[in-house]
């Protein structure tokens, strides 16, 4: 850590936590005891961002496309998520953490979502660092929900067509009011980004490891954090003009 430049530390970092199954299988257990490992994981992942000074994490932790996994997963995914909201909510408002959820969180069973509520509630005023769960979440669905609301918007005349920037779009996504990703890390060595934040990404530095997400230690983001900068972002500029 002591290796880390804070003016060059993303303002933002965005995880795609992936190799939870292939983690379990590879030890021979079952896949639950995988996620039950990577939610530990997470929590350490968490905490690790919040000591570096991490302005906001936002975590992938469950798409849209997850639905559609065995029906006995998906219902132990549901309720590993429920005890870790509630083991971890007091953590949150005692380290100064806001948590916010971005994805459809209706699709969740509703003792679930009444918990996120209620902790988004408790948190709200916390500063210190933003935490975005990604649950029941799909970057086109983000996007369609976002085109929908402006349509409704332009035609109860509260936007002109003409109006519409990038800057006013982005106003309408779940991350409205936060930076795009400065960087991305995918563990488990896949190198595709699967309908995470598709908009905010389009300068978004990526940082691929073989890792499994539940072997994903602090030094693992301290590994990926010296890599991020010693990067040149030129956001489609030269560099003669970027200094």
């Amino acid at each position: 850590m002591e290796h880390l430049t804070r003016d060059l530390l993303p303002k933002h970092l965005a995880i795609i936590m992936d190799g939870n199954g292939r983690w379990a299988e590879k030890r021979l257990l079952n896949r639950i005891a995988g996620h039950q490992k990577g939610i530990q994981r997470a929590k350490e992942v968490i905490q690790a961002c919040r000591k570096i000074g991490i302005g906001v994490l936002t975590l992938y932790a469950f798409s849209t496309e997850n639905w559609h996994r065995p029906r006995t997963e998906t219902g132990t995914l549901m309720a590993l998520l429920k005890q870790f909201l509630l083991d971890e909510g007091n953590e949150l408002i005692s380290n100064n953490i806001r948590l916010k959820v971005i994805g459809a969180i209706d699709d969740l069973p509703q003792e679930v979502t009444e918990i996120l509520h209620h902790l988004m509630g408790k948190t709200t005023d916390n500063t210190g660092m933003i935490l975005n769960a990604a649950l029941s979440y799909s970057g086109r669905s983000e996007i369609i929900h976002a085109v929908r609301k402006i349509a409704s918007d332009v035609s109860q005349g509260r936007v002109a067509p003409q109006e519409i920037d990038e800057s006013v779009f982005s106003s309408y996504l779940f991350t409205a009011g936060m930076p795009d990703p400065d960087l991305l890390i995918r563990t488990s060595g896949e190198q595709r980004i699967s309908n995470f934040l598709l908009w905010q990404m389009a300068y978004t530095e990526l940082y691929i490891t073989d890792t499994l997400w539940p072997d994903f230690a602090e030094r693992d983001l301290i590994r990926a954090l010296e890599d991020y900068q010693k990067r040149e972002r030129r956001f489609g500029l030269t560099p003669q003009q970027r200094t």
